[in-house]
């Protein structure tokens, strides 16, 4: 009964035992390399004790927004004007 149960526990988080290799697509999101600059810097300012721990949560939950404003702007700006003009 434990070894069933074990094994079934096993199976069913093996993604969180044995987590699968990183891609080539996600080193080439820009939002993940946004994150890893802006999360080395929050880093930086932290252990130089510049902010403390509440403040560099605060930091990266802006740096997360920030970055995905900024990818969501480069995705537009790569599909042209959303209205072209006529003329």
């Amino acid at each position: 009964m434990f070894v069933g149960t074990a094994a079934l526990l096993g199976w069913i988080h093996r993604a969180d035992l044995f987590p699968p290799a990183p891609t080539t697509a996600a080193r080439d999101d820009p939002v993940a390399r946004c994150l890893a600059a802006r999360s080395a810097d929050i880093a930086r300012m932290q252990a130089d004790g510049v902010i403390d721990a509440d403040r560099a949560a605060l930091f990266r939950s802006r740096a997360a927004a920030l970055c995905q404003a900024q990818a969501g702007e480069a995705d537009s700006e790569d599909e042209g004007p959303s209205h072209p003009n006529p003329e």
